[in-house]
């Protein structure tokens, strides 16, 4: 991949994902259209507006390119090209509701490695944008994780699983980090989360189930900001992975033991 393609994905990412954005502040409070994936994972008009804008941004400037997107599933591009991993609106759930937290999260992938990250935060207005080997940015300024060295000085944050029959998985993870950290947030959004953890708002994070576009632009974001990204086994992550854990890097081995613990409580 030449520096020109990177440069050129990187507009292309910053100015749809603010485009979307935009798009999803007007319609905010005005969705009528609120449909069921599940019993508790929806899809709103906005999700779907959100998603067409990107694609055809991403289609007029690199119509060989493959997309995997939230509601479009993949979309083919030329053999082993590039792929994008969309959430056109990260938060639907909060979305639906009024709560003003989600996110718009675009990734760029180069050989099964995601090089460039874009997450934009209409609410707050917020661009993340993370480039590997080069570092992330909040609003053109450089992230950091935090320097947190304990785990009991820690704020961490958590999602569950969309499925009612499975998403008490967390509640022992919940429990213990509970008890062994300052506290623990839900925001709804693992994008956002992910990127609050490369600013240092969050010392960690952990979660179970993502699908790929939830966690490929977030993840990018922490690791460039110095952070460490794993799976809950400490192996490397994996996109396709089961679940994710991240960090500042210091108390990593410490989340990693807690969620050990947690996991050890699960039946078979």
């Amino acid at each position: 991949m030449t520096t020109e393609t990177l440069e050129a994905a990187r507009a292309v990412a910053t100015d749809a994902a603010l485009q979307a954005g935009a798009l999803l502040r007007r319609m905010a409070g005005q969705v009528n259209d609120v449909r069921h994936k599940g019993p508790v994972d929806l899809v709103t008009e906005a999700d779907r507006a959100s998603e067409r804008l990107i694609l055809e941004a991403i289609r007029a400037r690199f119509p060989e390119h493959a997309i995997l997107s939230e509601e479009s599933g993949a979309l083919s591009g030329a053999d082993d090209a590039p792929r994008w991993l969309i959430d056109p609106l990260d938060g639907t759930t909060n979305y639906a509701h009024g709560y003003p937290l989600y996110a718009v999260s675009i990734a760029f992938e180069v050989a099964a490695e995601v090089v460039l990250g874009v997450v934009y935060v209409p609410t707050l207005d917020e661009l993340y944008v993370a480039e590997r080997g080069r570092g992330a940015w909040l609003n053109g300024q450089p992230l950091r994780v935090s320097r947190t060295d304990t785990l009991l000085a820690s704020l961490l944050a958590t999602g569950f699983l969309y499925d009612v029959d499975t998403r008490g998985r967390n509640l022992p993870h919940w429990e213990n980090f509970i008890h062994a950290t300052q506290g623990v947030r839900r925001s709804g959004s693992a994008a956002i989360d992910l990127c609050h953890v490369a600013a240092g708002r969050l010392d960690g994070y952990w979660e179970e189930g993502l699908a790929s576009w939830d966690s490929a632009a977030g993840s990018l974001m922490v690791t460039e900001a110095g952070g460490t990204v794993t799976g809950y086994d400490g192996e490397p992550f994996r996109l396709d992975g089961p679940n994710c854990v991240a960090s500042n890097g210091v108390i990593h081995a410490a989340m990693l033991r807690v969620l050990a613990q947690g996991m050890a409580a699960l039946p078979d």
